[in-house]
């Protein structure tokens, strides 16, 4: 049986010649980041969690009642377990920071192991802000607009992801429900060239789609 994915969006046109650089510099003291706010398209209350499938493949989100310092910032640790034909592929604690002035989310790194037949074969995509030259980049603003664009990760030559909202009034369906008036953004890498993704984030559920997965459940705190 073939799944039918729908997402609508309202795109507003950007003047010729005026959109916007891709922001990697973000106006924030790292010393009024941590783990206290509240980003409604980026929930990270602890025990927060959110299934996603994609035919074989699966993924559980779950915000863990843990912290680490990166970069002298405190952050929340959110753990992400990836699944292949019921394999674990890839187990990945990724780190956050929320300014409570703004709400924005900031990410500040990942630990990442990835699997093969049960063993772990590799570290690829690991990264933390304050080594190594990497810096860290902005997970979802606490106000989005359309046509925002900004690094999410800054650990080059790889670890380069950015982002480009591209609506705030799109609609997706998913087996947990259909959403209506939720960020579309579409994710690039320039040391990717051409490779596209799309995400959308709905208000007060967090992450609803990424690329093919689809959120089946979850639970916010």
């Amino acid at each position: 049986m073939r799944t039918l994915i729908l997402v609508f969006a309202v795109l507003v046109p950007v003047k010729p010649g005026v959109a916007q650089e891709w922001l990697s510099s973000f106006p924030v003291n790292k010393k009024s980041l941590g783990i206290v706010g509240n980003n409604s398209y980026f929930p990270l209350p602890p025990g927060s969690r959110w299934l996603y499938k994609h035919g074989n493949d699966t993924e559980v989100v779950t915000v863990l009642n843990e912290t680490k310092i990166i970069d002298e910032v405190e952050c929340r640790v959110v753990e992400d377990r990836e699944e292949k034909n019921g394999q674990l592929a890839e187990l990945t604690r990724d780190y956050f920071a929320i300014d409570p002035a703004t709400n924005d989310v900031y990410y500040l790194g990942e630990d990442v192991n990835v699997y093969k037949n049960g063993k772990i074969v590799s570290h690829d995509g690991a990264w933390q802000s304050g080594r190594n030259g990497a810096r860290f980049g902005m997970m979802m603003p606490g106000q989005p607009k359309t046509g925002q664009r900004f690094y999410q990760e800054q650990a080059p030559p790889s670890g380069m992801d950015r982002i480009e909202i591209k609506s705030t009034s799109a609609k997706v369906a998913t087996p947990a429900g259909t959403f209506e008036n939720c960020i579309l953004v579409e994710e690039t890498n320039p040391a990717e060239k051409g490779a596209k993704d799309y995400k959308v984030y709905a208000k007060g559920v967090g992450p609803a789609r990424d690329a093919g997965m689809l959120l089946v459940s979850y639970v916010t705190k």
